[in-house]
């Protein structure tokens, strides 16, 4: 692959972009509906298909992938998509209405990260419903999701499947990815240096939709629950842990509990890893390659020292390190290795939530919730300030609807041309 290849896939999308805006959007966003509800079908062949390669290409168990895939997609729909481009955009007939217009670019591309499947796939079909063909990047940690996306595109719809292309090269490629900045809209998943050094590379006048660094936390109120319920609490959140071995921006990293009499955090701690223990046997954890574990050991013996020194720390972990639980003596920000390593975290009240989190606000994705009944409401509007844009109950943090705001905005205004006619004929 080279420059002047991408250059070649980007004049044929923006030949094959201009036959698809002659085609009614409502039409266009059928054959989407239909692909998603293929995909969120478990015995579809795409889906079985992707269940088959993920395990080899990205290192995660079958089980965990067949687990995350049911969880991701069975709050996606056809339907749900068509409410979605109704609510944030125009009716799906015509993407004008009175006096407000919308409109995609020539071109769209999108520079893929991670392994987890699911962004990837609304990644690729968002800009298709606003008649955008498509270039895709694909992520070096998962190089076949893309490519089943675009396979499924085909099958369904021969314009559409020519309105997307995949491309696979190293990031150091400098004309590859120049080449490929080209585009009218660049959608870009990854670190902060990754998007930091796309940002340097794209011109003002061009679109950029950046989609960098996130994590997840859970908070729970144990003073609230049942020794049942709490039991409960912590199996669901073991579950958002597992699942896609705490890989994703929604996986929790730590787990923050108020704690006013300094035995809660233990109590929820042994809960956890319980539940892992429990998991590491139904969904066991992929591959983990050596940097990250030895992050890992290198966490849980900090960890043991400051026990040993007379801190209020305890350490539980797995067989040959296949998960860790850490029920810390305070809420300081640690190093958080992932691949099944979840610190619990002592905070002393509900009022001192805020001040807890302030540390990780600037890349907060979601918070899982537990424990706070009458008051989830005016907890939530505390989190959302600090920049969440998803809170949710634990145990379905693996599972963000459709309509979900990344980053605190919607799915499909980041990818459009928006305007309206003031005072109007």
């Amino acid at each position: 692959m080279n420059g002047t290849r991408i250059g070649e896939h980007l004049a044929a999308l923006r030949e094959s972009g201009a036959l698809l805006r002659r085609r009614p959007v409502e039409a266009t966003l059928d054959v989407l509906a239909d692909v998603l509800d293929g995909w969120r079908d478990p015995e579809s062949s795409w889906r079985r298909a992707l269940e088959a390669e993920l395990p080899e290409a990205t290192g995660f168990s079958p089980e965990v992938v067949r687990e995350g895939l049911r969880l991701g997609l069975e709050p996606w729909s056809g339907a749900k998509l068509r409410e979605l481009v109704a609510r944030e955009l125009a009716e799906p007939k015509d993407l004008a209405r009175n006096d407000e217009f919308v409109s995609g670019f020539d071109t769209t591309a999108v520079v893929l990260a991670g392994s987890i499947p699911m962004p990837t796939l609304l990644a690729l079909i968002a800009p298709l419903a606003l008649h955008s063909p498509v270039l895709a990047k694909t992520s070096s940690h998962d190089p076949v999701t893309a490519r089943h996306v675009a396979r499924s595109l085909a099958e369904s719809d021969p314009l559409l499947g020519r309105c997307i292309a995949c491309v696979e090269f190293p990031s150091h490629a400098s004309d590859c990815v120049d080449a490929l900045l080209t585009a009218d809209c660049v959608v870009a998943y990854g670190s902060d240096e990754t998007m930091a050094a796309v940002r340097s590379r794209i011109p003002p006048s061009r679109r950029l939709v950046e989609y960098g660094h996130r994590l997840s936390v859970a908070v729970v109120d144990p003073t609230q629950l049942s020794d049942a319920e709490l039991g409960d609490a912590a199996g669901r959140l073991a579950l958002d842990i597992a699942v896609w071995d705490q890989l994703g921006c929604l996986s929790p990293i730590a787990a923050f509990v108020i704690d006013p009499g300094g035995n809660a955090v233990t109590r929820f701690a042994e809960r956890i890893a319980d539940s892992l223990a429990d998991l590491a046997v139904r969904l066991p954890r992929g591959r983990t390659d050596p940097a990250a574990s030895a992050l890992a050991s290198h966490e849980r013996a900090e960890a043991e020292m400051r026990a040993a020194a007379g801190a209020r720390v305890v350490v539980y972990t797995g067989q040959a390190g296949g998960w860790s639980v850490i029920a810390e003596s305070d809420a300081t920000a640690r190093p958080a290795p992932l691949h099944r390593f979840i610190r619990i975290q002592p905070v002393l009240n509900r009022d001192a939530l805020p001040a807890a989190l302030l540390p990780l606000s600037r890349h907060l994705a979601a918070v899982g919730l537990a424990g706070f009944g009458s008051a989830t409401r005016k907890t939530a509007r505390a989190l959302a300030q600090l920049g969440a844009s998803r809170i949710c109950a634990v145990g379905s943090m693996q599972s963000p609807p459709l309509a979900w705001r990344h980053d605190n905005r919607g799915v499909f205004p980041p990818l459009a041309r928006l305007a309206g006619l003031e005072d109007p004929p």
